[in-house]
C-alpha cells in the first residue's frame, strides 16, 4: 500500500513554479532551472555514466515526471513517442504515430524535434507530419488530433505545454498562424485564436499566473509578444519590438519576462535594409496591374532573393500585404528585450524596460540565474548580462567549446552548462564570467537541451540519452 502511494504522489501534477520535476521543454515553465544539487562538473561518454541508453535519431529534449522520462525520434520513416525508465535507462514503450505526410524540413529541423510535455498522468506529443497524441504513463493512446498539414518554412517546432486542464500548442507558420489549446483528457478543442502577425518561427509558450485574474499563456511571434487567457484564448496584452522571426521561449525571473528573437544578420544594428512601402513600390513595379509583383517586376536584388521567405502563399508572386510584411520584417530588429509583466492591450510603451541589441541568438533560449541573464547565440558567442538593466558583463566565446549552438542552456547547483552542436558541453560559474570551468567532450552532435534533476544530467546525443552524475 505504501508503495503504491508512493508511485501515485510521483505522478501527480506540479505547479509551474516547482522545480521539482522536469516536464516540459527546458523544464520547469521553460525556465532552464533546477533546484537540484550534487550536479556533475566532468562527464563524458566514459566518465561519471550512471547509464546510458541508444535511442532513434531525435532533436526533443528528454521531459521527466516521476520514474519515467518521455523522449520523441525518428526510425525508419516512423514517427515514435519512447518511455524511458529514469533509474535504469531501460526503454519501457515505444509507440508509433500516424504519418499523414511528410512536410518540407530545414536541414536545422527534425520530424522528431518537438519534445513532449506531460502532467504526470499523460504524455502529450506533437508531430509536425500528424499532429498531437496523448499517452497515460504505461503507453495506452488516450486520444489522437489531426492538424494541419502546415506551411511553415523551417517546417514545425514548437513543443506542447500544459495549462491547467488543457495541453496548449502553437504553430505559427506563413499562412493561417494559430494557438490553440485541448482538453488534456479527451483532445477537444477548448479554443483556438488565430495569429495573423505570426508568419514565420516556431516558439514554445510559457504560463503566467498573476497575482489576480486567472492563467495566462506568454506566446512570442513575428514583431509581437502575446499574452492569452487560458481559459479561453482571448488577447489579454501584446508588447511590440520583437524580431520578425522568434524560435526561443521566454524566461521569466520576477515581475520581468526575458525574450531573444533573431530575424537575419540584416536586422542586425547598423545593416537594416530599406524597403519602400508597398503603394510607392506598386505604383512603379506592377506594370501589368494586377495588384501582384512578379519576380520580374521586383525593383531590386535584395526583394528578389527576399521573395522565397515572403511568398507566403507560395504562388511565386508578392501582394501587397506580403510586400508589407517584407517591408515590417526588414524595419524589425534582432534583440533580447526585458518586458515587465501583465497589462491590458497594447503595453510596448508602458513594459519594455531595456533592449540589447548585439549577437543575439536565433535558436537558443535564453537562462537567468543568480542574477545573471546568460545567451548563447548559435554562432557561439557568449553574452552575460544584468537583468535589471541590460549592462553587458561579458560576452565572448568558450575556450575549448567554440562551436555552433542549437540547444539552450540550463542552469542549477551553482553551474551553467551549455552544450554545443559537437558534443563539447562547458559548465560556467554563475558569476557572469566566460572561463568554463570544465568543457566536457561527448563525441556526439547535440541538439536537445538536457534536463537537470536528482543531482543528475539527463543528456541526449544524436543516438544516445545519458545519464549523468
Amino acid at each position: 500500500m505504501v508503495t503504491m502511494l508512493l508511485i501515485a504522489v510521483a505522478f501527480t501534477a506540479t505547479p509551474a513554479t516547482a522545480l521539482e520535476d522536469w516536464t516540459r521543454f527546458r523544464g520547469p515553465n521553460g525556465s532552464g532551472l533546477s533546484d537540484t544539487k550534487g550536479l556533475p562538473v566532468e562527464f563524458g561518454p566514459a566518465l561519471n555514466v550512471v547509464w546510458k541508453a541508444e535511442l532513434p535519431q531525435g532533436y526533443s529534449s528528454p521531459v521527466i515526471a516521476g520514474e519515467r522520462i518521455f523522449l520523441t525520434g525518428f526510425r525508419n520513416d516512423k514517427l515514435l513517442t519512447l518511455s524511458v525508465d529514469r533509474k535504469t535507462g531501460k526503454v519501457i514503450w515505444e509507440r508509433e504515430a500516424p504519418r499523414d505526410r511528410t512536410e518540407k524540413l530545414d536541414p536545422r529541423n527534425h520530424p522528431a524535434s518537438a519534445s513532449a510535455a506531460t502532467d504526470g498522468q499523460s504524455v502529450f506529443v506533437f508531430f509536425g507530419d500528424y499532429g498531437l497524441l496523448a499517452y497515460d504513463v504505461s503507453g495506452k493512446e488516450l486520444w489522437r488530433k489531426p492538424l494541419g498539414p502546415f506551411n511553415n518554412i523551417y517546417g514545425m517546432g514548437a513543443s506542447p505545454i500544459v495549462a491547467d486542464d488543457k495541453v496548449v500548442l502553437a504553430c505559427d507558420q506563413s499562412t493561417g498562424s494559430f494557438i490553440a489549446a485541448f482538453d488534456k483528457k479527451t483532445g477537444n478543442e477548448r479554443w483556438r485564436t488565430a495569429r495573423p502577425e505570426a508568419k514565420s518561427g516556431h516558439s514554445t509558450p510559457i504560463v503566467y499566473r498573476p497575482a489576480h485574474g486567472g492563467t495566462q499563456i506568454l506566446l512570442p511571434g513575428s514583431f509581437l509578444l502575446t499574452a492569452y487567457a487560458a481559459e479561453s484564448g482571448a488577447r489579454v496584452w501584446w508588447v511590440g519590438g520583437l524580431a520578425f522571426e522568434m524560435k526561443s521561449v521566454p524566461v521569466i525571473d520576477g515581475d520581468t519576462l526575458y525574450i531573444n528573437g533573431f530575424g537575419s544578420g540584416e536586422n542586425e544594428p547598423g545593416r537594416r535594409v530599406t524597403v519602400a512601402p508597398s503603394s510607392e513600390v506598386f505604383a512603379a513595379q506592377d506594370a501589368n496591374k494586377d495588384g501582384k509583383l512578379s519576380a520580374a517586376e521586383l525593383p531590386n536584388k535584395h526583394a528578389q532573393e527576399a521573395m522565397a521567405f515572403v511568398d507566403l502563399d507560395g504562388d511565386k508572386q508578392l501582394s501587397v500585404q506580403e510586400w508589407d510584411y517584407y517591408k515590417a520584417a526588414m524595419d524589425s530588429e534582432n534583440g533580447m528585450l526585458a518586458i515587465r509583466l501583465g497589462g491590458k492591450g497594447d503595453m510596448t510603451e508602458k513594459s519594455v524596460r531595456w533592449t540589447y541589441r548585439r549577437a543575439v541568438p536565433q535558436l537558443p533560449s535564453p537562462v537567468v540565474y543568480q542574477s545573471v541573464l546568460y545567451m548563447v547565440n548559435d554562432g557561439g558567442i557568449v553574452t552575460s548580462l544584468k537583468p535589471d538593466t541590460g549592462e553587458l558583463i561579458m560576452q565572448g566565446r568558450l575556450k575549448g567549446a567554440i562551436d555552433r549552438y542549437y540547444a539552450s542552456p540550463v542552469a542549477g547547483d551553482g553551474k551553467i552548462y551549455m552544450a554545443s552542436e559537437k558534443g563539447k558541453v562547458a559548465v560556467l560559474k554563475p558569476d557572469g564570467g566566460l572561463d568554463p570551468i570544465a568543457v566536457n567532450d561527448m563525441q556526439e552532435d547535440i541538439y536537445a537541451t538536457p534536463a537537470l534533476l536528482d543531482g543528475r544530467i539527463y543528456l541526449r546525443t544524436r543516438t544516445t540519452l545519458y545519464c549523468l552524475g
